[in-house]
C-alpha cells in the first residue's frame, strides 16, 4: 500500500531512538526519548492561497529534516511506522 500526503502534509519515516549513551551504557525503552529527526517519504502538492493557486512545500521526499519532538501524527503502513505531519510542523532541511 502507497500514502500520499494531501494538501501540505508530509510524511516522514523517523530515525530509530537511541538506544546507547555516548560513555557505551544501554537506555531502556521506556526512558528513551523520541526521535526529531527523520527521512522525508511522501510529500502533498501545498495548500491553497486565497487566490486558489498552489503554494509549494519546501521539502521532498529523501530530504533528512528535524521536527518537534511531538510534531505530527503517528501513522503505520504496512507494518512501519511513520509520522504524517504538516508542513509547519517541520523546524529545518539537514543538509
Amino acid at each position: 500500500m502507497s500514502l500520499k500526503p494531501l494538501a501540505d502534509r508530509v510524511l516522514v519515516k523517523p530515525d530509530a531512538a537511541e538506544q546507547k549513551t555516548a560513555s557505551g551504557l544501554y537506555i531502556a525503552s521506556n526512558a528513551q526519548e523520541k526521535p526529531q529527526r527523520g527521512t522525508v517519504v511522501a510529500v502533498g502538492e501545498g495548500k491553497r492561497a486565497d487566490n486558489g493557486e498552489r503554494i509549494p512545500v519546501d521539502v521532498k521526499a529523501g530530504d533528512v529534516v528535524i521536527y518537534g519532538k511531538f510534531g505530527g501524527n503517528e501513522v503505520k503502513v504496512d507494518g512501519e511506522d511513520y509520522l504524517l505531519m504538516r508542513a509547519d510542523d517541520i523546524y529545518a532541511v539537514v543538509e
